[in-house]
């Protein structure tokens, strides 16, 4: 065989491994996660870098968050028939982020109402296009077809319930968190949470400008009232409440404690930051990228509090 095969074969081989599959797994009876890749946006995993959720009930299926592209929702939603042959009749967005909403277009193409929280509706006008142009810069061709599409059906308020087909969709909002709509959808019956970007294990949370930890770990609060069963994270593998308490509950009252405690010494925000003691979380993914930017953005949440 000549090198240029070899070599042809190689990247062939690469490409192959690197491939988006998209595959739902059970948590629970007729509830089934895709955990998708810990790390960053890549080509590879096309931006979906986020779990999802699906829910199978005799009158429907309902998905949880819709992916990042046009093209990403076409895969999930192949990988949606591969379970039932139900229609998709939900789609819920549990925020604000590129792979919990813009595959939007896709799935409203296809019949499936979309249902976020009121308070989700300004941040992703707001951030929407520069979203997708990201997506774009990243992707190239991979992203044709992504458009902002807004939810048609929004909810209001701290609890809502729905039910379909008999299994009742419990959502939980409690003013934001990670991104200003943070919803968590709680299914009662099967004792699962499906927290959004509420809880990360395995990689290390991101706080982003828009992000509030206040709320977000009162967020963190109903996932205690509810002492779930089963977790599935925004990010990381279906885990427990430890767990979730350990690497996303402690972390944020961390930085908050030593921001504060910065604040009303008077040390200056990049001080603070670089003084910020984060040894227990280290061995998450991300760590060395983010935490430094954790704690100077949290030093400033703190502030305008």
């Amino acid at each position: 065989m000549n090198k240029l095969l070899v070599c042809a074969l190689l990247g062939l081989h690469a490409a192959w491994a690197w491939a988006l599959e998209v595959r739902f797994e059970p948590v629970a009876a007729n509830v089934y996660a895709y955990i998708g890749d810990a790390g960053g946006r890549t080509v590879g995993n096309q931006g979906l870098n986020a779990n999802l959720g699906l829910v199978v009930t005799p009158a429907g299926a309902v998905l949880i968050d819709s992916g990042p592209t046009w093209q990403t929702a076409q895969q999930i939603h192949a990988a949606v028939r591969q379970v039932t042959a139900q229609p998709l009749r939900w789609v819920i967005n549990t925020g604000g982020q590129d792979h919990r909403w813009l595959g939007n277009g896709y799935f409203r193409s296809q019949g499936a109402e979309l249902i976020a929280h009121a308070h989700a509706l300004p941040d992703m006008r707001a951030r929407g296009a520069g979203q997708v142009i990201a997506l774009r810069d990243l992707l190239g061709e991979a992203a044709a077809g992504t458009e902002p599409v807004l939810p048609a059906r929004l909810i209001e308020g701290a609890d809502a319930r729905l039910e379909l087909g008999g299994t009742v969709f419990e959502l939980r909002h409690r003013g934001g968190g990670h991104t200003p709509g943070d919803l968590m959808v709680w299914l009662p019956q099967s004792n699962v949470l499906f927290t959004g970007d509420i809880v990360y294990v395995d990689r290390m949370l991101a706080v982003i400008p828009v992000s509030s930890t206040r709320q977000w770990l009162q967020a963190f609060e109903a996932v205690e009232t509810l002492a779930p069963v089963y977790i599935v994270p925004g990010h990381g593998r279906v885990t427990n409440l430890a767990t979730a308490r350990a690497q996303t509950r402690d972390y944020l009252m961390a930085l908050r404690g030593q921001m504060k405690q910065a604040i009303d010494e008077g040390t200056d925000p990049s001080s603070a930051a670089r003084g910020f003691d984060g040894t227990r979380w280290q061995h998450l993914r991300n760590a060395d990228e983010l935490m430094l930017g954790n704690a100077s953005r949290v030093y400033l949440d703190v502030e305008r509090e």
